[in-house]
């Protein structure tokens, strides 16, 4: 991207990638004393510092504090004075500091108190900590940034049975006034933001792992008493994680100990501070009676997230903020990757796009559009988001597809050898991929730099007479706030052709010496690129994004064509997604329809490629039969029209329930589980699609159906079936939905975990009195504004409830905003992070514009907005 098209100048309080500069002070080791106290914790923090050589001579010291009390300074044993040293609005300043020496720092804090679940707090009684992004600051005066990396040593006083931090530890004190102490060492430097503390009245669930040099590594797994029986799950995928990244990447473990944390009140998923990650309950705890299938997936995937994260995050972390993507971008390509060696390739990559579409191209097409990398935020923990993750991840994807498997295991090799223990930057991952492979990709890592999701045309024709086959690639990305202008990406299009028979045909483009058989890789590097093939036999079908080689919008393909792929394609992403589009043709059809004041009719194409799908494979065959959800109708329309993309899809679900019953039926009898819970692929598979089938007959208004969904309630066989069947009740209006929601509440009302899925499944219904319902349940003994998990169960699933958060009377939007309102003064973070869905205003009709705006300013006018808060509804309403 041009250096003219990058915005210079600077909004109050902003903090911008150009403004960079190395700190002012270097931290060897750090040495930390914690005498742990609910309402009164006192931490001494000793620090050997040296000027850094890279930074001004003359450089003051400044360290981060928040909410902190000091209570002394020293600098080499000397006692600073008020005058030698300066409070900041974020921290203190030490003007006339040595070249090195040690800095004593003792520091008061109220973990009790601290409802912002960031730094030191307290959660049922235990201690925990979470210091990424700008947590560390929370708990000691610092300089709290990702290159300032130190040797930490953690002492920990306290009457707490379990206490446990970064590295290895040493062995446990008896202390005269009846408390204990203990002291970790980690031997790996890393930034304060990895940090970790956790002490209370856990127990652990114990195993080992021997690694492929001979070290045995202690596990263990803390949760509350009562949970040990549910954290095998997780165990188990620690341990194939720690296999997997030896096998696959060569990466080692490199502690005596790794241990894992669960706690319920937690901001994020889980942390992977080096040693000891602390995880949200949601991502440990796991027993057929208590988890779904999805929920046993999302385990195994977050366990190997953070393990993963001990390479490419912690022994290799990022220079600075904006630099997030490199560990987490790359990180989440990797937990694909073992998610997929786990299971079924081809329903992992489908699941994956899933999720891409559903946050991060919504987010590339509204107010909150950022680039991979940022130049600029206000609050960083806002941009822990879908297009730092998720669009991170493919971006990691496409280069490891342009340069190769095997070139792209070198790249990582050289990677690691090169910055080993280093804070580094997106363009030293780059670089390390492009000397490894010899491939320039200086063009490629606009994908970095520039907002957006590219749309992607095709266009074709075929010569019989020279039997030459002419594809042309057209792409244009719409512009993004801060990005008026764009520019052509490098796309790779893994693509192939196909014969009128379904056959590959073998692909030889004009200038190459031989043909190639199967998939190969088109780079679109311009705004327009036209390729030609020769020596094709016959007309033939082209193949286009198979696996989805690149995050775009594609178009061009004819519904012909789009039910011939469906049907024939060698590739399952491409037989997936053709009829994903033709069945969101159909059903936009039927929405113009409804809005022109006609009778819409089911296209019966859509039926008999819906009755295809069930010959197929059951874990495909369930994500086949699945119609495009209302928020991907939506992303396709240029004025949303909540209410009739929700009547054109009920009317296709009641056509499919009622045209394929008998088929739908004898599949759900079919594959009644006859033995026990299997988390094993083809199990969840039959699962799947047997639920699929369920919920297809509920649709075509059939009460023996219903009656069928609550048997399989009652039965209670595994969470996954009872879910489901709730879920299914709760969209319909009948004495069923009112027996099963109480039941279920009755049975699992002491499981905080299994609770949201009931406060989930009811935000979630279509039903009218969905509105009136969410308010209600806000206001429920059991919900707790304090509980992030809660929250999101609640409020932000119903911000995901299309057609009832989107209610033309604005009182959905209303609720949300007062939640917001309401959770701003105490957690700022999670607040934030709800504001998104307000944001997407201008994608709607006039009257709910108005309605959605004035609920951002009402947020806004608020008084004493947190700085988190105040970037995204400011930036929503712009």
């Amino acid at each position: 991207m041009p250096a003219d098209s990058i915005r210079t100048d600077a909004a109050p309080g902003e903090i911008r990638l150009a403004d960079y500069a190395p700190p002012a002070f270097l931290i060897d080791t750090v040495d930390l004393h914690f005498n742990l106290d609910e309402m009164a914790t006192t931490v001494v923090a000793r620090l050997m510092l040296r000027r850094n050589p890279a930074a001004p001579a003359d450089a003051p010291l400044h360290l981060d504090g928040e909410s902190l009390t000091l209570v002394r300074l020293t600098l080499n044993g000397s006692v600073l004075q008020p005058g030698d040293y300066h409070e900041t609005s974020g921290g203190l300043a030490i003007p006339d500091m040595p070249a090195a020496g040690l800095l004593e720092i003792e520091t008061r804090l109220s973990p009790k108190a601290n409802t912002e679940l960031s730094g030191l707090y307290v959660s049922g009684g235990n201690y925990f900590t979470q210091c990424e992004a700008q947590g560390f600051r929370r708990i000691t005066y610092f300089p709290d940034r990702p290159d300032v990396m130190s040797r930490y040593t953690t002492t920990i006083v306290s009457t707490c049975p379990v206490m446990l931090s970064n590295g290895n530890p040493g062995p446990v004190t008896d202390l005269p006034d009846g408390r204990r102490s203990v002291t970790w060492t980690d031997p790996h430097p890393k930034p304060c933001y990895l940090f970790a503390l956790v002490a209370g009245d856990l127990v652990s669930v114990t195993d080992s792992f021997v690694t492929r040099s001979g070290r045995q590594v202690a596990l263990g797994i803390y949760v509350r008493r009562g949970d040990e029986d549910r954290c095998a799950h997780a165990m188990r995928s620690l341990k194939t994680s720690m296999t997997w990244d030896e096998e696959v990447f060569g990466l080692e473990y490199d502690l005596d100990v790794f241990n894992i944390a669960a706690v319920s009140d937690f901001n994020m998923g889980a942390m992977e501070n080096k040693g000891l990650n602390v995880f949200n309950t949601k991502y440990v705890l796991a027993r057929p009676e208590t988890a779904t299938d999805t929920d046993y997936q999302g385990i195994e995937t977050v366990i190997a997230h953070e393990y993963f994260h001990n390479w490419t995050g912690n022994r290799v972390t990022c220079r600075d903020w904006f630099q997030l993507s490199l560990k987490e971008g790359l990180t989440v390509y990797r937990d694909q990757e073992f998610s997929a060696d786990q299971g079924s390739r081809a329903v992992k990559r489908i699941s994956d796009v899933r999720a891409l579409r559903a946050a991060q191209f919504r987010e590339d097409s509204g107010p909150l559009a950022h680039p991979v990398q940022p130049a600029s935020y206000l609050a960083i923990d806002n941009f822990y988001t879908a297009t730092i993750y998720n669009k991170g991840a493919e971006v990691i994807r496409m280069m490891a597809t342009i340069i190769g498997r095997q070139a792209f295991r070198r790249g990582m090799d050289l990677y690691f050898a090169r910055h080993d223990n280093n804070a580094v930057t997106i363009d030293d991952f780059a670089r390390a991929m492009q000397d490894a492979s010899g491939v320039d990709l200086e063009d490629f890592k606009l994908w970095y730099h520039q907002a957006g999701t590219p749309d992607v045309s095709v266009e074709d024709s075929y010569d019989p007479a020279t039997k030459r086959y002419s594809l042309t690639i057209r792409q244009a990305t719409r512009p993004t706030p801060g990005q008026p202008d764009k520019y052509p990406l490098v796309i790779p299009v893994a693509m192939g052709l196909l014969d009128g028979n379904g056959q590959e045909i073998a692909t030889r483009l004009d200038g190459e010496p031989d043909t190639t058989p199967g998939t190969r890789v088109l780079l679109a590097t311009r705004a327009e690129n036209r390729f030609e093939f020769i020596d094709v036999a016959s007309p033939p079908v082209p193949s286009l994004l198979r696996g989805f080689s690149a995050p775009v919008k594609l178009s061009g393909l004819t519904p012909d064509r789009l039910r011939f792929l469906a049907a024939h394609d060698t590739d399952p992403f491409v037989r997936w997604e053709s009829g994903q589009q033709f069945a969101a043709a159909a059903l936009l059809d039927m929405v113009a329809t409804i809005q022109d004041g006609g009778e819409p009719t089911v296209d019966p194409a859509l039926i008999e490629a819906m009755a295809s799908t069930l010959e197929q494979e059951p874990a495909f065959a369930a994500e086949a039969l699945a119609l495009p959800g209302e928020a991907t109708l939506a992303d396709k329309m240029d004025v949303v029209d909540v209410d009739a993309i929700h009547t054109a899809r009920d009317l296709v679900r009641q056509a499919i329930g009622r045209t394929l019953g008998d088929r739908l039926r004898a599949l759900y009898d079919g594959f009644t589980d006859s033995g026990g819970y299997s988390i094993a692929g083809p199990a969840i598979g039959r699962r799947s699609l047997r639920n699929a089938c369920l919920a297809y007959l509920v649709a075509a208004g059939d009460t023996a159906a219903v009656t069928l969904a609550k048997a399989q309630f009652d039965a209670g066989r595994n969470m996954t079936d009872v879910l489901a069947a709730l879920g299914i009740l709760s969209g319909v209006d009948c004495p069923e939905r009112s027996e099963a929601l109480a039941t279920f509440y009755q049975a699992w009302r002491d499981d905080p975990l299994v609770l949201d899925k009931w406060f989930a499944i009811q935000a979630l219904s279509p039903l009218p009195q969905t509105v009136q319902a969410v308010e209600w349940l806000k206001s429920h003994p059991d919900f707790d504004l304090r509980n992030p998990n809660r929250i999101r169960a609640l409020v932000s699933s119903f911000a995901g409830n299309q057609v009832r958060f989107h209610d033309a009377s604005g009182a959905g939007y209303r609720l949300y905003a007062d939640t917001i309102i309401q959770l701003d003064p105490t957690n700022g973070q999670v607040a934030a992070r709800m504001v998104s869905p307000l944001g997407q205003w201008r994608r709607f009709d006039a009257g709910r514009q108005r309605l959605m705006k004035a609920q951002l300013q009402r947020i806004l006018d608020l008084p004493d907005l947190s700085r988190n808060t105040f970037e995204m509804a400011s930036k929503s309403i712009a």
